[in-house]
Formats: structure tokens, C-alpha cells, sequence
């Protein structure tokens, strides 16, 4: 497996990178570390509703001489002996260097009575306290979720440069497959992998076209592969294995397509082949929908991501532990659906019922692939394992 993905890898070459609008860039990768505009928070704010004061003027009573809103600055410094109202992010006004919570005081009128000593800088967030103008915001290379678009946007940054998406096609090969909807005839079965493909390669950040489906037909494979390797990725499953009417990688060879590897010790998946012409990465992926499933996680989405740049595309195994005993395969490692539950602060991995390949509908309910290394004998319960979250 850490071959293939090796193999793949080194045969990227990053898309170029464009300018994106902050309010586009969710779900992008980051081609260039983006610096502050602005020192964040650009001002001196209050921490919470209360009233702006002078730590040396407490406790006491003090009069309330102005009353501060977010946006909507003092219009004066304020002076020893005084107060001001202010409302959470409003500006501390100059002369104040603290804020005491509107609970914690009594207001009488125009004033309010402290009955202990505030200490200086209370309830105040300074400039730049969380990061100067000129600081990096996000580093190159990583996708930007809800809080890294946010953070980008409080520090002033209206555009980013991102890595440009991939363009991918996505073909499903047989003569069985029909359109879900149609009526199935003897022998036919409803095309699903198409849209898995197509669904994954989206999440990973790719802009892409289904092919129709083809037959096991020469000149049909042929048209649509055709079409296919006009994108940056071309993800095919089905047609892959040695069988008569497994056609995919000898019309792909006939259209320039060099083979890289055929077959990767791992189930599900091993019949997976991938190749290259010119910048094209071309993935056959195996027909069994739970196959094409895990194959992409493992080899297609980590070369998508490093298409845009990402400085880290392989898959992330995070550590837990197994709930039930399981088996190993000595040939292969293994990636095994399971759900996680959490027992005593650790994740626990259950695998479900049913590892068939073609088993898409069990799969479904799965959050997670345990990967277990080829070996002899077995894990035991509680043995600790590495898993890939299915989100």
C-alpha cells in the first residue's frame, strides 16, 4: 500500500495556483502562507458588557460620562474619577485600562458604585493580542475549513492564493449497470459507483464529470476514455481484472496511457491499476462498489489533494483499539468497516457484519476503515489498531 501510494505520489505535479476570493476559498487549498493585514483585534476592545474605567479609580463611585457601542468609538479620552459604558468589542477608550462586567456593579443614575478593587487590564483584549499585522494567518498547504476562512477574513485578507482544482472524470464500465430507476433485468444491477466516485472526489476538492456508463465493448471504452483523459485525473472502476471482458487497461494502453503498478497487496482492492499520460492520473479502480470505495480513500483522494498543493495527502490513521477479535489476512493488509464508539476516553472500533466487497449496503453504515497489517493469527480485543474516519 505505502508503495502505491509512493508511486502515485511522485508522479504529481501540482496544478497552478489562482487567486480566490475569501469568499470562495472554503473547502481550497492554501498555495502561500497568508499574512495579517491588520493587527487582530486592530484596538484596544472590552471583553463583555460594562463600563471602561481606571483601575486606580476603584473601588468607588464613579459617574457615567458616555455611553461606548461596538463600531462607535468615545468621542473623548476618558478622565481620572470617570466611567463609560461599553458594550462587548467596543473600543476602550483612552485613559481606561480596564473593564468591570455591568453584574458586577450598582447603578445609581448616571453612576455606578464598585465595591472592589479592579485590577488593570480586566476584561480588556489589547491590540494584536491574538496576532500582529504581518503574521501568518494559515500556512501554505492546508485546506481551509469554517475557522481558517474566518480567522483569514478578521485579519483583513480579501483574497488567497489557492491551488487550482483538479478537473476529474469519473467512468463506470459494464454492460450489467442500469440508471437507478430503471427496471433491472436478469443479470443487471443498479450503477452506484459513479456517483461514490464522484461524491469522494468532490469532498477532496475536484471539479467533476460523470461519464455515461459503458458496455464491455472495445469502441465504447475507447470514446469514453478518450474523453476522460482530457482532465487532470481520469477514475474509472470496473474492467480491471483479468477477465474476457475486463477491457480498461488494454484500451488504455492503446491510447498512450503508461501502467505505473497493476494490483496492491490490500482487500478490498487489489486489482487496482494506475498509469499516466503526460500529466493525466489514470486510476482503474475494481467494479465491487466497497472496492472502489476504499481504493479512492487510499490511493485517488491523496493525489487529488496533492494536485492542489497539500502538504500532507496521505490518508490520516488516527490509533484505537479493536471491540472485537479479528482475524489477519497473511498476504494482504486489510481495511476493515467498523463503527467507532468512545469507551473510557479511547475510541473503539466494532467491524460490521458483511466485508464482502460487493457489500455497498452495509457499508453504509460504517464511519471508519481499520487497517489491518498482513500477518499470522489474530487481534485480540482491545488490541490497538489504526483507523481512516469515513466522513
Amino acid at each position: 500500500m505505502e508503495e502505491a501510494q509512493r508511486l502515485i505520489l511522485e508522479r504529481v505535479r501540482p496544478l497552478p495556483t489562482e487567486p480566490v476570493p475569501i469568499e470562495a476559498a472554503a473547502g481550497r487549498v492554501l498555495a502561500e502562507p497568508a499574512a495579517a493585514v491588520v493587527d487582530l483585534p486592530p484596538f484596544a476592545s472590552s471583553a463583555m458588557d460594562g463600563f471602561a474605567l481606571r483601575a486606580a479609580d476603584t473601588p468607588g463611585t464613579l459617574p457615567v460620562v458616555a455611553r461606548i457601542a461596538a463600531g462607535r468609538p468615545a468621542a473623548r479620552a476618558l478622565r481620572e474619577g470617570e466611567a463609560m459604558a461599553i458594550a462587548t468589542g467596543g473600543v476602550v477608550p483612552q485613559g481606561a485600562d480596564a473593564v468591570i462586567p455591568i453584574e458586577s456593579v450598582v447603578e445609581h443614575d448616571n453612576s455606578i458604585e464598585i465595591a472592589q478593587a479592579v485590577p488593570a487590564a480586566a476584561n480588556v483584549r489589547p491590540r494584536g493580542g491574538d496576532m500582529r499585522a504581518g503574521a501568518t494567518v494559515v500556512k501554505a498547504g492546508v485546506v481551509l475549513g469554517p475557522a481558517q476562512v474566518g480567522a483569514l477574513a478578521a485579519a483583513g485578507i480579501a483574497a488567497v492564493s489557492c491551488g487550482a482544482q483538479p478537473r476529474a472524470a469519473v467512468l463506470a464500465t459494464g454492460t450489467e449497470l442500469r440508471r437507478p430507476g430503471e427496471p433491472l433485468g436478469l443479470g443487471e444491477v443498479y450503477e452506484a459507483n459513479g456517483l461514490i466516485l464522484a461524491a469522494q472526489l468532490a469532498s477532496a476538492g475536484a471539479l467533476v464529470e460523470r461519464l455515461a456508463a459503458v458496455a464491455d465493448d472495445e469502441e465504447a471504452h475507447a470514446k469514453a476514455l478518450a474523453r476522460g483523459l482530457e482532465h487532470d485525473v481520469l477514475v474509472s472502476s470496473g474492467g480491471v481484472s483479468v477477465g474476457p471482458h475486463d477491457l480498461v487497461r488494454s484500451v488504455e494502453e492503446e491510447l498512450g496511457v503508461e501502467e505505473i503498478f497493476w494490483r496492491v497487496a490490500v482487500k478490498p482492492g487489489k486489482p487496482i491499476s494506475f498509469g499516466v499520460r503526460g500529466s493525466t492520473l489514470v486510476f482503474g479502480l475494481p467494479g465491487n462498489p466497497v472496492s472502489s470505495l476504499v481504493g479512492f480513500e487510499l490511493f485517488v483522494r491523496p493525489a487529488v489533494l496533492a494536485l492542489q498543493g497539500h502538504g500532507q495527502p496521505k490518508p490520516r490513521f488516527e490509533p484505537g483499539r479493536l471491540g472485537v477479535a479479528i482475524k489477519l489476512n497473511p498476504d494482504r493488509d486489510e481495511l476493515v468497516r467498523a463503527r467507532t464508539r468512545v469507551d473510557d476516553g479511547a475510541v473503539v472500533l466494532d467491524p460490521l457484519g458483511g466485508q464482502e466487497s460487493h457489500m455497498i449496503a452495509r457499508a453504509a453504515g460504517a464511519d471508519a476503515l481499520v487497517l489491518l497489517p498482513r500477518g499470522d493469527g489474530e487481534l485480540t480485543v482491545g488490541a490497538p489498531v489504526r483507523y481512516l474516519r469515513l466522513d
